[in-house]
């Protein structure tokens, strides 16, 4: 019996260390603006910070068939995007997607992005060799004088 509860002792302090070590990274102001009637995709913008240095390496939605990362850059005048595997994230500094280049892309909504409206997220992120799954949400703000900023794929 007394080796029953080192076994949980041990047990759960490893949980508590990993729990401990994913509240590490803080995902600040995530959110997206609503969608026209047809439109398929949408664009998230947050600001991610982790204590540690580590990398955001994907995410998913349960409200799209599709999730990406993306970078934006312009050339030769053209604004461009691409899709992304990794977004480094350095240890203790705010990165916001939108003014680091990069955004995330719900693409085959399974359904219209509302105003007032809040869609699950699950950010992946890799911190040395460990990965953790962060769930956060996305605001769904208003669509702004009838046209979504992001161009479509």
């Amino acid at each position: 019996m007394n080796k029953l509860f080192k076994v949980c002792g041990l047990l759960g302090a490893l949980l508590l260390t990993a729990s401990v070590y994913a509240s590490d990274i803080q995902v600040l102001g995530a959110s997206s603006r609503a969608t026209a009637p047809g439109q398929d995709s949408a664009m998230v913008d947050l600001t991610i910070v982790s204590a540690k240095a580590a990398q955001l390496v994907g995410f998913s939605s349960p409200a799209c068939k599709t999730a990406e990362m993306h970078s934006m850059s312009h050339e030769n005048g053209m604004m461009t995007m691409r899709q992304v595997k990794v977004i480094d994230l350095p240890a203790g500094r705010r990165v916001t997607l939108g003014e680091s280049g990069f955004h995330l892309m719900l693409m085959g909504l399974k359904s219209s992005l509302k105003a007032g409206e809040r869609v699950p997220l699950t950010l992946n992120v890799k911190v040395g060799d460990k990965d953790f799954k962060i769930d956060a949400s996305a605001e769904i703000t208003p669509l702004v004088g009838g046209a979504h900023e992001h161009m479509h794929h």
